[in-house]
Order: C-alpha cells, then sequence, then structure tokens
C-alpha cells in the first residue's frame, strides 16, 4: 500500500520523476521550444479546487485535491501558490502527503517547491528553493547545487502540461525539471476518450507519462491520465496498473470541480511562507 500510494503522488504530477527516452526511437518528439504555450493565467487560477476519489482494486481507500491557493511572492516573484494532498490508507497505514509549490504563471517558471510526507512512521518535509537566474537549486539543510533554465517541480510540471496544446498522436519532450539529471520528462498523446465520474461526463484527451525512475511509470509501463479536451484540461482521471497481488489497480476520479474564482473549501495549504521569502540568490 506505501508504494502504490507514493506512485499515486508521483503521478499526479508528471515531473515527479522525469521521463525515460523511449528505447524504440519510433515516436516524434516535439521539444518544449515546438510546442506554444497557452497563458496559464487565462486558463486557471487562485480559486481553482479540483476534488478526487481514490480507490485502490476497486475499493475506496481515501480522498484528493490540487488547488491553486493563491496569489504569494518568492524570491521577490509575484507568483501562483498551489497545493496538492492526498489522504487515505488501509487499517493499520495511513498516508497524508502534501506537495506546495510557488510558480510564476507567465513564465512558467517555480521557484520553492515543499514536500511534506506522512506515511505510516516516514514523515520527511524537504523544502526547496530555485535561482533560476543562476540555473541552481537548494535544499533546505544542503549546499547550493545545479539546476536548470526555468525549472518546474513535481507540482508545477503538472500545471505546465495544462498549458501545452496536447495533439494526439505527439509525444512531448522537456527539460525543465529543476534535477537535471533526471531529465528530459516525456508525455505521449494517446487518443481522444469521453469518461463519466461523479463530477459529470467530459470529453478527454489520454496521456501517457514515462519516468526515468521505472516501476509502472517507465517506458512500457501503464499509466494513464484523462485530462479535459478543452482549454483547461482538467485532470478527469488517472489509472495505474500495480504489482500488488488482487488490488492491481489504484485509480483517482474526479469528484468535483470548484473553478478559478470560487471558494475551495476545507484548503488546508499552509501559508507560512513569508519567513523563507528573505532567502537570497547563491
Amino acid at each position: 500500500m506505501k508504494a502504490a500510494c507514493v506512485a499515486l503522488a508521483a503521478a499526479l504530477f508528471a515531473g515527479a520523476a522525469a521521463a525515460q527516452q523511449d528505447s524504440a526511437a519510433a515516436h516524434e518528439h516535439d521539444s518544449a521550444a515546438a510546442a506554444p504555450l497557452r497563458s496559464a493565467v487565462e486558463l486557471f487560477g487562485p480559486g481553482e479546487q479540483l476534488s478526487y476519489d481514490v480507490t485502490l482494486g476497486g475499493i475506496g481507500v481515501g480522498k484528493a485535491s490540487m488547488e491553486i491557493v493563491g496569489w504569494d511572492t518568492a524570491q521577490g516573484h509575484k507568483v501562483y501558490h498551489s497545493y496538492f494532498r492526498v489522504k487515505g490508507g488501509i487499517p493499520f497505514f495511513h498516508v497524508d502527503d502534501q506537495l506546495e509549490s510557488w510558480f510564476d504563471p507567465h513564465t512558467m517558471t517555480a521557484y520553492r517547491f515543499i514536500q511534506r510526507i506522512h506515511e505510516g512512521n516516514y514523515k520527511p518535509t524537504r523544502i526547496y528553493e530555485f535561482f533560476p537566474d543562476s540555473a541552481k537549486y537548494q535544499k533546505q539543510g544542503d549546499s547550493v547545487r545545479a539546476s536548470v533554465k526555468d525549472p518546474l517541480d513535481d507540482g508545477s510540471f503538472f500545471y505546465f502540461v495544462r498549458t501545452v496544446p496536447l495533439v494526439v498522436g505527439k509525444t512531448y519532450e522537456y527539460h525543465r525539471y529543476f534535477i537535471p539529471e533526471k531529465n528530459p520528462v516525456i508525455v505521449k498523446v494517446l487518443k481522444k476518450d469521453t469518461i463519466t465520474v461523479k463530477a459529470g461526463r467530459f470529453p478527454t484527451i489520454m496521456i501517457q507519462p514515462i519516468i526515468k525512475s521505472g516501476g509502472v511509470f517507465a517506458d512500457g509501463g501503464e499509466a494513464h491520465m484523462w485530462l479535459t479536451d478543452d482549454d483547461r484540461h482538467l485532470l478527469v482521471q488517472m489509472k495505474v496498473k500495480t504489482k500488488i497481488p488482487i488490488l492491481n489497480s489504484l485509480n483517482l476520479y474526479l469528484r468535483q470541480i470548484v473553478p478559478t474564482g470560487g471558494a475551495p473549501k476545507d484548503s488546508a495549504a499552509k501559508r507560512d511562507t513569508a519567513a523563507r521569502d528573505t532567502a537570497g540568490t547563491p
């Protein structure tokens, strides 16, 4: 169960690890520059909240949500503050994982990223600061390391993908994940489909992230995400095949949509960022 919940958190954000090159080299790859981005501020913004039901082998095991909490500042830049949470589990093992990102919606560049992991007795918190001007990043308590220009983290990468005009049959390749050795990130656009969930019935685009770290997200793995076939590219459904006997499918289904400008309920996002914004550029 622990591995499955970790996989869920990773899959929701296509950049949780970087993608692996297609060894067959049989697909057309579009560079990031070749895929024109739409303006993020026109697609999503403060108040948007998406809520999900999480199942494992058809059994309900928890809830998940993602939202744009509001505007904030990071490294002196005006940014969106996004928040993702997955909470649930089975008897004797509970999960409450949270990811927070701070990114400029005009340039889709990230400036801060926080992981709060709570999986049984495993409870680390990791805080990262990004310095795009010098292509560096720093994990709290660690030394400054080389990064990439215009970095993205696990959370902001998913919002970045929502700005891409996804075309069926294309494979998009990006070199923007903040840890250089985990690039490129690859997203395959497979087909169009119509999906019915609690939130409604939606025409969707089905995509496949390919993850360098291996497992079900490696090339040849079975992980698929369905995004609305409109300008918003909302995540409607996700299915991941696991290696857990009997409970072999980890799924996520959209339950409720609060649109941009709405009033998200029960947000648990941490709003304690002011002190961290005094960090200087290395």
